[in-house]
């Protein structure tokens, strides 16, 4: 069974940057794709970037265009989530996941089978 854990959330001051990284547990980690949701309070969880895992294409949520990017480290089996310039409306518990295909939306969440439990972003003023 594949696992996911997030790390690297914490405070940061609005306009700084922050690293999230997600690493995988288990048996041997092939996805289709990863992809970076995030849940701020009081509102649903929504997608903010995605990866496929053979070449690397990318794809992102408009708000997260131009400051934020998604990376890998195949070789490890990590994936990145990079962001700057960060807002305050970027607070939020930030949630990577895997999906096993492609051919569908990035932003169904029923596309995915596996998840981490979360790292919490908080943006100060």
């Amino acid at each position: 069974q594949v696992q996911l854990v997030e790390s690297g959330g914490g405070l940061v001051q609005a306009g700084g940057s922050l690293r999230l990284s997600c690493a995988h547990s288990g048996r041997t980690f092939d996805p289709w794709g990863m992809a970076w949701f995030r849940q701020a309070p009081g509102k649903e969880r929504e997608f903010v970037a995605g990866r496929r895992w053979s070449d690397g294409n990318t794809f992102y949520e408009d708000f997260a265009t131009g400051r934020f990017n998604i990376s890998r480290d195949i070789a490890r089996s990590l994936v990145y989530l990079r962001m700057n310039s960060l807002r305050l409306d970027d607070t939020a518990v930030y949630y990577c996941a895997a999906r096993p295909a492609g051919g569908g939306d990035w932003r169904r969440e029923d596309e995915y089978d596996t998840w981490g439990q979360g790292t919490q972003v908080t943006v100060s003023s």
